[in-house]
């Protein structure tokens, strides 16, 4: 006799509901650098958003607004493993290239608040987007150092055979 509650748990990949492992793929990705550093990002985003809607400098927002939803797409893009799926997307490239618009974009912009606007608002919005720079900055050395390991692998593994000279396929011996 089976006593009540006590029902055999399966094991395996099908022990962890779909939610679940949403969750623990995120976590998974979370303890990397390039997790914490896209965690960072998406957090100094939102806070300079905010910022920027208090202060006089609203003209401002659209950037931390838009890199906030472009750091949480390639947050949950790498912790789903998307970018193993979908190879059709240079996904490092695109993450670079983005990581490097995001800083130079908010290092003018935090000069601009910093310099142009007295409100605390703007100020604070300008440290933080100073900070994001940084943060930035670092994410984009990482993501260099992945693409260059991407490049290189590419390289190695699609190495074109030597092509012969037009002189060694003819067989004309006329000189």
């Amino acid at each position: 006799m089976e006593r009540a509650g006590s029902e055999e748990e399966p094991e395996g990949p099908q022990a962890v509901p779909p939610g679940a492992r949403l969750l623990l793929s995120a976590k998974g990705f979370l303890g990397s650098h390039k997790g914490r550093l896209l965690l960072a990002q998406a957090v100094l985003s939102f806070i300079i958003f905010i910022c920027y809607i208090a202060s006089d400098a609203a003209s401002f927002l659209t950037v931390p607004l838009l890199t906030f939803v472009l750091a949480l797409c390639f947050f949950f893009a790498y912790s789903l493993r998307l970018n193993d799926k979908f190879k059709a997307i240079y996904w490092v490239l695109a993450d670079f290239l983005c990581g490097i618009i995001a800083a130079i974009i908010y290092f003018a912009i935090s000069i601009a608040a910093v310099s142009k606007y007295s409100d605390t608002a703007s100020k604070a919005a300008g440290v933080f987007g100073f900070i994001a720079t940084v943060v930035y900055c670092v994410y984009v050395y990482l993501t260099f150092n992945d693409l260059m390991a991407y490049l290189k692998q590419g390289d190695s593994s699609d190495a074109p055979e030597p092509r012969k000279s037009e002189d060694d396929d003819s067989d004309d011996d006329s000189d």
